[in-house]
């Protein structure tokens, strides 16, 4: 298979396995209805429940790309923390209170995981570890914000959603497969770090619906979703992708891994967190601050790997 071959097929299959991720969400939230869960509760909870991106990163750490994998969850971070915040708020200004308790879990979420991994290495035992703090961070974070992240629950039911659910599941698991073998296809034939691609391209395109996920109810009037998304997703990220990945295979970290993109990814939820606690709102000033770090985070990726 040549390069464009690869490259082409890797853009395909991130489209799919985005959709599919849409599918499985919407099958959690309707079979979450009908089990009567609270609608706070389930909006913490599933707002970053993004299986694409761990079934990337499990695929690419099975693969012996452990660079890539990591860069699923690191890059992720910093993607969602400054990328997509900083974009939501140039396209959809937001003004909200938010509990500072929430702030704080937000800003903590990805501590445990710069303890751990700062020696190079997650084992199996710290992956448990960080899958126990995610439950920690996650219910600290939804009893904290749940005026912020309460809502009527009314919305349109969703047909069939058990159906939606295994469908769902069953796409983004043989996608997160297939996104593996292209990501090599890709490094073996264009020489691009697997660690960078990871990190950047490959990050920001398997989030790439997050963008919309936070100007839509920005712009509806509901800017306490928008944010709350980013950091319910922040904490998903930061703990339970992590933790699980390194729970099936455990993850060596490369030198630009432990000096750069694991650092990158530990301060930028506490940029975003400090940004909302000391400016109360996220509009274009802050949207544009946020994306010119962001900006300059990928400039500095691309030299160190140069």
């Amino acid at each position: 298979m040549s390069a464009e071959i690869g490259l082409l097929a890797l853009v395909v299959v991130v489209v799919l396995v985005v959709g599919a991720a849409d599918v499985f969400v919407d099958g959690c939230l309707g079979v979450g209805r009908l089990l009567g869960v609270a609608p706070f509760v389930l909006t913490v909870a599933l707002s970053g429940l993004e299986t694409e991106n761990l079934a990337a990163g499990i695929a690419t750490n099975a693969g012996g790309l452990s660079g890539a994998a990591a860069g699923t969850f690191l890059g992720g971070v910093t993607f969602l923390a400054l990328g997509v915040a900083g974009l939501g708020g140039l396209i959809a200004p937001m003004r909200v209170e938010l509990p500072r308790r929430f702030v704080a879990w937000t800003a903590l979420s990805p501590l445990p995981l710069l303890v751990f991994a700062v020696d190079g290495r997650l084992s199996r035992v710290e992956g448990a570890l960080l899958v126990l703090w995610f439950v920690v961070a996650l219910v600290g974070a939804a009893r904290s914000g749940r005026e912020l992240l309460a809502g009527d629950g009314d919305g349109e039911r969703e047909r069939h959603p058990l159906a939606r659910l295994v469908v769902g599941l069953t796409v983004l698991t043989g996608g997160g497969l297939l996104i593996g073998d292209g990501l090599r296809v890709v490094v073996r034939h264009l020489g691009i770090p697997a660690t960078l691609l990871g990190n950047t391209a490959l990050a920001a395109t398997v989030e790439a619906e997050e963008l919309a996920r936070v100007a839509v109810p920005a712009r509806r009037g509901r800017p306490e979703l928008a944010l709350g998304n980013i950091a319910g997703t922040l904490i998903h990220f930061a703990a339970l992708n992590a933790g699980v990945i390194a729970l099936i295979k455990p993850l060596t970290l490369d030198h630009d891994t432990t000096l750069f993109y694991l650092p990158a990814a530990a301060a930028s939820p506490a940029i975003f967190a400090v940004m909302l606690g000391v400016r109360g709102r996220l509009g274009r000033l802050e949207g544009a601050i946020l994306a010119a770090v962001y900006a300059a985070y990928l400039a500095a990726a691309i030299l160190i790997s140069s």
